[in-house]
């Protein structure tokens, strides 16, 4: 089959609990969306508010190819 691509996952705040132990390099298959991302790593969809994908905005249904960089942040609370 294809060769095993991998990811670099940063979870930020309260989303620190869901990271992988292989966080910075993270076997996914080529064609994921951020939403199955979130699914295999147990974060529920409203807590991932801010998605970041190689510095770039994206959402849940941002797709991954191999080699990104994802931060995903949950919600901010202000005041």
């Amino acid at each position: 089959m294809g060769k095993n691509i991998y990811i670099d996952i940063k979870l930020f705040a309260t989303l620190r609990q869901f990271s992988p132990d292989n966080a910075g390099r993270f076997a996914i298959n080529r064609g994921m969306t951020i939403r199955n991302l979130i699914k295999t790593l147990g974060i529920p969809d409203e807590k991932a508010r801010l998605i970041f994908i190689n510095g770039v905005k994206g959402d849940l249904e941002s797709t991954l190819y191999g080699e990104e960089r994802v931060g995903i942040f949950p919600p901010i609370g202000g005041g």
